[in-house]
């Protein structure tokens, strides 16, 4: 049956599929508000904001728009909202979970354009960013002020765009999440209404901020606590763009350390490498980096990325600090890992050194995708207790030897965080079938485990099974009112998350 938008005053808006295209009046009606280059319904553009990095099979949008300003989202998100349309916000395209899919059709509204550093201050260790700015750009304009921004997620996204998805990354350990880096959101909610999530101009530090035990010297950006309320920043943290869209952010900074160093070490096994990062853990060395690669992994990186480590169970280890300080932890860390059995430590203190190295693990992605040229990639993204890390990495590897799937284990392995990726042939049911069961039976262990299904990616299409599992009937009931409350006509995004 012909799925048709009844709008009321600009007559009918079809959905993708059908040849004539969304409806002229409507068209143009988006192009009075942004102007005419800033809106597209050419079927190339739209592909291109229909899909991510993830092997979901995603539609396009009905039409795409490229707002200058946040009074322009207002005004677009309310003629949608009146309209009946749905709303799909895009930063980077960078997210691995089908999150730009638009599964009902719609606006996709792209945020890039809106790329301004809107406000520094430096003595209260914040900044306000626009979705435009991405943690590459927004660093590069910190170089000079001594200080920096830590979340890495490996690509260069969208910083309104991680704090959409709760991102995450292989300084979390140390310095957090999104949801321990936002201040304070912009948020355009999906009538057009405009909301400053912490009160306009506010900059309350997070609710975690001075407790992760990171050996973090306890900084005040802005007001140093409040009780005022609810969280509503929090609560639009990791909403995967269901509830609004982001126009701006402000994030809390860091000092540069003083000095950095960073490592690889082998290990015999997966249990070993990952033992030793429990060790490592529970003696209280404050490592800003803990990342573990299994032999399939580096086998990838060093064929990709032009290098020479073993291929054994690896890890990617990082220190900031003073220059005594840094003597101490790595005497530690070198300690612990070689009562684990490691070997082939490998230093890196020059900063070209460790460039070198971490790109290597960022692209790990990458590295895996070119095994299999004309291969889709998939990531699971599951978290569990540290204490349980060792056996849920340990029967991971067994079960992805099993299940005669081409994978590896990569993962934020100091926060308990690790992804098995796999590359897959997007046309094989039958392996997408098996990719599908492994990623299900995974994410079920974790929870067992008193986990969480995603450590950092988000549920978008795939984990809605999971999450209902995670959070219970009341959870996501609780969930479903607050979405209905925020977007009653259920146009944010829809499809994702519940």
């Amino acid at each position: 049956m012909a799925r048709l938008l009844r709008a009321a005053t600009w007559g009918l808006f079809p959905w993708r599929g059908y040849s004539q295209g969304p409806c002229k009046d409507f068209v143009e009606a988006l192009k009075a508000v942004v102007g005419t280059p800033h809106v597209s319904t050419a079927a190339v553009v739209r592909a291109q904001h229909g899909q991510d990095e993830s092997m979901h099979r995603c539609q396009p949008p009905d039409a795409v728009v490229w707002p200058q300003n946040v009074d322009q989202v207002s005004q677009v998100a309310a003629l949608c909202y009146s309209q009946g349309v749905p709303i799909i916000p895009f930063g980077t395209g960078t997210g691995v979970e089908g999150g730009v899919c638009a599964v009902q059709g719609g606006v996709c509204i792209n945020l890039t354009h809106m790329d301004r550093i809107l406000e520094l201050n430096a003595e209260d260790f914040s900044v306000v960013v626009q979705p435009g700015v991405t943690r590459k750009t927004l660093n590069t304009y910190l170089r000079d002020s001594g200080l920096w921004f830590p979340v890495d997620p490996g690509a260069d996204a969208s910083l309104c765009g991680m704090a959409a998805t709760g991102a995450s990354g292989t300084n979390a350990v140390r310095y957090g999440t999104m949801k321990d880096n936002v201040l304070n959101l912009e948020v355009v909610l999906p009538d057009g209404r405009l909301l400053h999530t912490a009160g306009r101009g506010r900059r309350f530090r997070g609710p975690s901020s001075c407790s992760r035990g990171t050996h973090l010297p306890c900084m005040s950006p802005g007001t140093r606590k409040s009780a005022a309320g609810y969280n509503l920043t929090g609560l639009f943290v990791g909403s995967e763009g269901t509830l609004g869209l982001i126009t701006a952010t402000t994030l809390r900074l860091y000092p540069l350390p003083e000095a950095t160093v960073a490592a690889t070490c082998a290990f015999p096994s997966v249990q070993a490498a990952v033992d030793s990062t429990v060790h490592i853990l529970q003696a209280a060395v404050p490592v800003a980096r803990i990342e573990f690669l299994d032999d399939v992994m580096m086998d990838a990186c060093n064929r990709h990325g032009k290098l020479n480590c073993s291929v054994a169970p690896t890890l990617f280890l990082e220190f900031h600090g003073s220059g005594q300080a840094l003597v101490e932890q790595v005497q530690q860390a070198e300690e612990i890992a070689q009562h684990n059995g490691a070997s082939h430590f490998s230093w890196a203190e020059k900063a070209e050194e460790r460039s070198q190295l971490w790109a290597a693990r960022h692209n790990a992605w990458y590295a895996m995708l070119a095994l299999r040229p004309g291969s889709k990639a998939y990531s699971t993204d599951v978290c569990v207790p540290i204490s349980r890390l060792p056996e849920i990495v340990v029967q991971s590897k067994e079960d992805l030897k099993a299940s005669g799937l081409t994978g590896a284990i990569v993962g934020h392995v100091g926060d308990g965080n690790f992804h098995c990726v796999m590359v897959v042939n997007p046309d094989d049911a039958e392996e997408l079938r098996r990719v599908k069961a492994f990623a299900e039976q995974l994410g079920r262990r974790a929870l067992a485990l008193h986990g969480t299904c995603t450590g950092e990616h988000g549920i978008g299409l795939g984990k809605r099974q999971l999450l209902q599992e995670e959070v219970g009937a009341v959870g996501i009931e609780t969930m479903r009112q607050l979405k209905a409350m925020l977007d009653p006509r259920g146009l944010m995004n829809p499809g994702k998350v519940l």
